[in-house]
């Protein structure tokens, strides 16, 4: 079994992650147009999933002994920058915005997918990042439904 410190290591990876995710709604829903209060309202909720993911990630930590990360990823911050470059160039801003959620969500799942083949989780961990996991890919599949729709509609 792995030390604490590995563990905590990978918790505080998805907690990055996941402050990545609110900070990557709070931005998205902030550039939104004011018509598309769809998105607005689905950006706000799953920016309060990954809040949740967040305490419970850090309740595991602090049990662990260590202590939660706060702040986000280097790579959360380019890709938001990405995300300002691009929307200045867009003609879509729904379509770009789901697209770049997209890509943000996709991130998210592949983090999540790392930690779970770590041998060093107990099999409460490992219940609870797969149960984070589901939450996440269902705010991924319904970015990537709106998406699609938005592409055809162009």
């Amino acid at each position: 079994m792995a030390s604490n410190s590995e563990v905590v290591d990978i918790l505080n990876d998805l907690i990055l992650i996941n402050n990545d995710r609110i900070e990557g709604y709070k931005k998205a829903s902030d550039e939104t147009d004011g018509s598309d209060t769809d998105l607005r309202s689905l950006y706000s909720n799953l920016a309060d999933h990954s809040r949740s993911i967040v305490s419970e990630l850090s309740s595991e930590v602090s049990a662990l002994g260590g202590e939660p990360a706060t702040g986000t990823m280097v790579s959360g911050k380019l890709y938001r920058t990405w995300m300002d470059v691009k929307s200045a160039f867009s003609s879509d801003g729904r379509k770009t915005s789901l697209e770049n959620s997209e890509f943000g969500e996709d991130a998210a799942q592949k983090a999540y997918e790392t930690a779970l083949q770590s041998d060093e989780l107990t099999a409460d961990l490992r219940s609870l990042i797969t149960k984070q996991k589901a939450t996440l890919r269902e705010g991924h599949d319904t970015i990537k439904r709106l998406r699609d729709s938005a592409r055809v509609a162009h």
